[in-house]
């Protein structure tokens, strides 16, 4: 079986789903952000405050590609991952992207420590203006999308594990 890769906004539960999905499947479980803090020694926050945007990108791109490309895991990526479109190839030559969405509306209302948790965005920028800039990547990079809108995390890890069966992986 190929590995699931999670994509999609801040908040909309990649990191949740992952846990469930990978408990569900017995499939080994990684966040790509936990592996940026634990190959730099440092919070998210802390490296786009001091280091800047573009340095976190590069962080990012290296925490992905160092991922371990063996199957049966489930990769929930930073929302920003998008932006490298080597680490996109990377994740989609060994494994099969979800994009989670959600309208931004609803990850407005979930996003309340846009300014502590890490989010890979320019100081002014709104959720709304991440959303509008990185949505069209999610569509690009996305093998299968899943609407979570209205859905618990089991159904949309039960959503994930019908369409994997059905891709066939």
């Amino acid at each position: 079986m190929k590995n699931i890769v999670l994509i999609g906004m801040p908040a909309v539960g990649k990191s949740t789903i992952g846990v469930l999905l990978a408990k569900t499947l017995g499939f080994a479980f990684v966040d790509t952000d936990l592996v940026i803090q634990q190959n730099t020694g440092r919070l998210l926050q802390d490296i786009i405050d001091k280091d800047g945007l573009d340095a976190f990108c590069v962080d990012e791109e290296r925490a992905i590609c160092s991922v371990s490309a063996e199957s049966n895991a489930v990769i929930a990526t930073g929302g920003s991952a998008v932006y490298s479109r080597s680490a996109m190839l990377f994740l989609k030559k060994h494994g099969l992207v979800y994009y989670l969405s959600l309208p931004v509306e609803e990850l407005t209302k979930r996003l309340k420590n846009i300014t502590t948790r890490g989010i890979a965005k320019r100081p002014e920028d709104t959720i709304e203006d991440v959303f509008r800039r990185r949505a069209e990547l999610y569509q690009e990079y996305a093998d299968i999308t899943v609407e979570c809108f209205g859905k618990s995390p089991e159904e949309t890890v039960a959503e994930i594990c019908d369409c994997h069966k059905l891709a066939g992986v």
